[in-house]
C-alpha cells in the first residue's frame, strides 16, 4: 500500500507539491488575473481559452486566499504576492455593496450583477484579508478580516439577520454555514492569531454539526434539518451530499488535530464513515453527487455524476483519518479516492483537472473553470496533503 514506508510517502508527497507548483499554477496563471481591469477570471476551457468574462466573487476571494497561503506556506514568490494585491484591490473596489454586503457576480469591469442571500463571499474575502495581513502585515487587512468575519457570523446567525430561505411553513437551517464558519475561523486563527474567540465559533459550530445534523440511528450526515435537528421527509431534506459532509469531517478532524481534542477527531472520523459507506460507487468507482437518505430517486437529474471537488475533499479527508489513526481501512480509502481522482479528472495534454465527469468516469464537458471551479479545492487538495505528508515523514524520520 503506498502509504507503508518512508519512500512511497515521499514520492506522494512530491506528486502533490509537483502537480501544485508545476501543472495546476501553471494553467492557472498568467491567464487567469485580469491586468486591465483587476482581479482574476476563472472561466476556461479545456485548452486555457476564456470563455466568459463575467467574475465570481467567490473566486476573487478564494483565489486571493491560495496565493497568499503559498506565499506564505510554500514558496515566497513576489509573483503569488503581486496577483493576490491585484485579486484584493478588485474585491475591495468592486465586489461590495452599498449596505456592506458583498455581490455573487460582477462584470468583468466591475459592475455587479448578482446577490445572493447567503454571505459566502464574505467568508471568502475574510481568509483572503488574513492571509494577506500575514504575508505583508497590513493593519488594513487584519482588520477587513476581522470585520468581515463578524459580519458573516452575524448575518448567519442572529435570528431574523438573514431573509429565511424556507417559509414559517416548512422551516429549516443547513450544515453550510456552521461548516463555512469553522474553516474560516481556522484560517484567521491560523493568520491572525487571537485563539479564543476563533475557538469559541469553532466549538459552536462543531457541537451544532454534532447535535442537529450527524444521525447516528441513520448512519448520515444530513444537509438540511428542522431548527430542532429533524428530518425534513421531503426530497430536499432527503438529499445527502457526500462530498460537502466528507469535507466537514476534516475541518472538524482538523481541529481535533491542532487543539488536541480526540472527541472532535471521533466525530470526524464517524461523519467521513457514514458518508463514505454512503456516497463511493461500488459500480464505477467514484463519489456520487447526491444521494437520498433511505435509498430512493434523487430529484437532482445529475445526482450520479462525478465533480471534481467531492474527490479532492475526500483525498483529504481519507489521508488525515489515516495519518490520525494509522487504521489500514483508511489507508484503503484514500488509495480508492486518490486513484479515481487521478485516473480520471486529471487532463494530462493541457492541463489542471477537468470538472465534471458522468457516473463511469467519462467526460461531460471539458469545461476548466467556471463561476464554481476555480483556482481553489484542487491547488488546497494539493497543498494540504503535501504538507500532511510532509508531516508524517518529518515524524517518522524523528
Amino acid at each position: 500500500m503506498i502509504l507503508n514506508g518512508n519512500a512511497p510517502l515521499a514520492d506522494r508527497m512530491r506528486l502533490y507539491r509537483d502537480g501544485l507548483l508545476e501543472d495546476t499554477c501553471r494553467f492557472w496563471f498568467p491567464r487567469c488575473p485580469d491586468r486591465k481591469h483587476g482581479g482574476y477570471h476563472s472561466a476556461f476551457d479545456r485548452r486555457g481559452n476564456l470563455i466568459d468574462t463575467d467574475k465570481s466573487v467567490w473566486a476573487q476571494g478564494r483565489i486571493v486566499w491560495m496565493l497568499a497561503t503559498l506565499y506564505n506556506f510554500v514558496e515566497p514568490r513576489e509573483t503569488f504576492l503581486e496577483d493576490a494585491r491585484l485579486g484584493l484591490d478588485f474585491i475591495e473596489r468592486h465586489c461590495f455593496d452599498t449596505d456592506g454586503r458583498m455581490f455573487f457576480t460582477v462584470t468583468q469591469e466591475g459592475a455587479p450583477l448578482r446577490k445572493r442571500r447567503y454571505a459566502y463571499s464574505e467568508s471568502f474575502a475574510a481568509i483572503a484579508h488574513a492571509a494577506h495581513a500575514r504575508a505583508t502585515g497590513s493593519a488594513f487587512s487584519r482588520d477587513r478580516a476581522h470585520r468581515l468575519f463578524d459580519h458573516f457570523t452575524d448575518w448567519n446567525f442572529t435570528p431574523g439577520r438573514m431573509p429565511p430561505k424556507y417559509t414559517d411553513t416548512r422551516p429549516a437551517i443547513g450544515i453550510g454555514p456552521r461548516m463555512i464558519t469553522i474553516a474560516t475561523a481556522q484560517e484567521l486563527r491560523l493568520n491572525l492569531g487571537d485563539d479564543a474567540p476563533f475557538n469559541d465559533w469553532i466549538d459552536r459550530c462543531i457541537g451544532e454539526i454534532e447535535r442537529f445534523f450527524v444521525k447516528d440511528d441513520l448512519q448520515a450526515v444530513m444537509e438540511i434539518v428542522t431548527p430542532e435537528g429533524r428530518i425534513i421527509d421531503h426530497f430536499e431534506g432527503r438529499q445527502l451530499n457526500p462530498g460537502h459532509a466528507i469535507e466537514a469531517a476534516w475541518f472538524i478532524m482538523h481541529e481535533g488535530r491542532l487543539r488536541g481534542i480526540a472527541p472532535y477527531i471521533r466525530l470526524g472520523l464517524r461523519m467521513l464513515d457514514f458518508m463514505w459507506r454512503r456516497g463511493w460507487d461500488e459500480e464505477h468507482g467514484g463519489l456520487f453527487h447526491f444521494r437520498d437518505l433511505h435509498g430512493g430517486p434523487v430529484q437532482e437529474y445529475w445526482h450520479d455524476m462525478k465533480f471534481w471537488w467531492p474527490h479532492n475533499e475526500a483525498i483529504i479527508a481519507t489521508l488525515l483519518a489515516w495519518a490520525l489513526t494509522k487504521n489500514p481501512k483508511y489507508a484503503r480509502w484514500y488509495q480508492q479516492a486518490h486513484d479515481w481522482a487521478y485516473a480520471h479528472f486529471p487532463d494530462t495534454r493541457h492541463g489542471e483537472w477537468y470538472g465534471y465527469l458522468h457516473r463511469d468516469g467519462t467526460l461531460s464537458t471539458d469545461l476548466k473553470g467556471n463561476l464554481w471551479k476555480s483556482f481553489f479545492h484542487l491547488p488546497r487538495m494539493q497543498f494540504y496533503c503535501a504538507g500532511l505528508l510532509g508531516e508524517e515523514l518529518s515524524r517518522s524520520n524523528s
